[in-house]
């Protein structure tokens, strides 16, 4: 893998950015110039309401889907320009919560868990059960390793996915929708969570929801997607104030306003 050239903006790393991204499916666009960047250490929500281009963003964030225009970097590589096998090693510094966990039934907690250390990085078996237990530990969990995803409830299969997706110390963690099924409190339990993990294993995050409470309660910084296009990046607190009329009745929740139902 050629070596990394770093981005550095306002004396921060960026760990993933796209500049300018345009995409369309079947001539219908879907990302219009799209500039997005994640520095090192925070947490970047991307909000927006279904079918507003946020899967696709983060699918051409990590390098499984090449844009028509832009550019996409991650962690200093220009993604574009990676070999498979290049590309294979560089997501080993990623990490990825899917929406509804997407854990292997057949295979017990702990095999989920270890599932890359055994299988891509090769680790001894002794290492393996070791982080497994660390990692569920941090997760808030005790005891599970030989249990079953059908055993569990969903915020204990949300944990193990949040456990597996940290288990070999990623640089950056991508999460979808991660309060997805759950009720309040484990919702709150989820958003803790990331925090959490953030603060002790120094990892970025680029979180994508359309969960208000849950974008306004882990985000640095918050950006607005509609229809393909970022309308507006900030604090939360800039976010809630921001004057453009879709963000405004996007936070507010409103029924009536640009946004057609």
């Amino acid at each position: 893998m050629a070596a990394a050239h770093p981005i550095v903006d306002d004396g921060r790393e960026v760990l993933a950015e796209a500049r300018n991204l345009w995409r369309a499916f079947g001539g219908e666009p879907v990302l219009e110039g799209v500039d997005v960047r994640v520095h090192a250490s925070e947490v970047l929500v991307v909000l927006g309401g279904s079918g507003s281009g946020k899967s696709t963003l983060v699918r051409h964030l990590l390098g499984l889907e090449r844009a028509d225009r832009g550019e996409v970097r991650l962690l200093g590589h220009d993604v574009a320009t990676l070999s498979t096998d290049a590309h294979a090693r560089l997501m080993m510094q990623i990490g990825m919560l899917f929406q509804f966990g997407a854990l292997f039934d057949s295979m017990t907690v702990a095999d989920n868990v270890g599932f890359a250390l055994r299988n891509v990085l090769g680790r001894p078996e002794d290492e393996i059960r070791r982080i497994v237990r660390e990692k569920l530990l941090l997760v808030g969990l005790k005891g599970v390793e030989h249990l079953h995803p059908s055993a569990l409830s969903g915020g204990m299969r949300k944990r193990v996915a949040l456990a597996r997706a940290i288990a070999h110390d990623p640089r950056l963690l991508f999460v979808d929708e991660p309060t997805a099924g759950l009720d309040p409190v484990m919702s709150d339990t989820i958003n803790e969570l990331i925090l959490q993990l953030r603060e002790r294993l120094g990892m970025a995050v680029l979180c994508i929801t359309h969960d208000l409470g849950g974008a306004f309660r882990i985000a640095d910084r918050i950006s607005m997607l509609y229809q393909g296009r970022i309308l507006a990046t900030g604090s939360p607190e800039e976010i809630r104030r921001h004057s453009d009329p879709v963000v405004g009745q996007f936070v507010a929740g409103r029924a009536h306003g640009p946004i057609t139902p």
